[in-house]
């Protein structure tokens, strides 16, 4: 049950909220450049704002704490969309992929294995053996902890083993996946 303060503090912040949202809303598509965006980054600022109404209340100029907020959302959305779009970018940037007298079936079986296996492990396999990138590089590209890539790598590839079967599969895993059709098996 509420009290007295609670119920004017709600009343209180309806009403910002009635004045404002609309200008943060157009604030955030201005900034962002994303109409869809701007309603979730104005709403999500207004949440944070009700969070710490007695402190925004109390401020000089609430408003201009509120236009902050979405500011900063804005700035992390427009970062997170940066740094997906590298991650993107590097993974289908490597190389030309020319593979001579490929194993079809092979390449299906593996591709079919790929599926099978969770994103995190599918994700570290592919780019730490199909596209040749250092365990940093993979960590960079997927946002995680260089171990992540190496638990994830290690665990996908004994699972790709299991799915394939255990004579086969490093061969194949290694022709499928390779960018120029290098077959040797060698660790990348």
């Amino acid at each position: 049950m509420g009290t007295v303060v609670d119920d004017a503090s709600s009343v209180e912040f309806h009403a910002f909220f009635e004045r404002h949202y609309a200008e943060l809303s157009r604030l955030a598509h201005l900034l962002t450049g994303e109409a869809d965006a701007a309603d979730d980054l104005a709403a999500d600022a207004l949440l944070a704002l009700w969070n710490r109404w007695d402190r925004v209340r109390a401020a000089d100029h609430p408003v201009a704490y509120a236009r902050g907020v979405v500011a900063n959302l804005a700035r992390t959305r427009i970062r997170s969309a940066v740094r997906e779009r590298r991650r993107i970018a590097l993974f289908w940037s490597q190389r030309e992929e020319r593979i001579e007298n490929p194993d079809i079936a092979g390449v299906v079986d593996v591709q079919e294995a790929l599926r099978r296996l969770p994103f995190r492990k599918r994700a570290c396999v592919v780019l730490r053996h199909a596209f040749d990138l250092s365990e940093k590089d993979t960590a960079l590209a997927l946002g995680v902890s260089v171990g992540t890539v190496k638990s994830q790598t290690s665990k996908g590839m004994a699972e790709l083993q299991r799915l394939l079967g255990p004579k086969a599969a490093p061969l194949r895993m290694h022709a499928a996946m390779a960018p120029t059709g290098d077959a040797t098996g060698r660790d990348r």
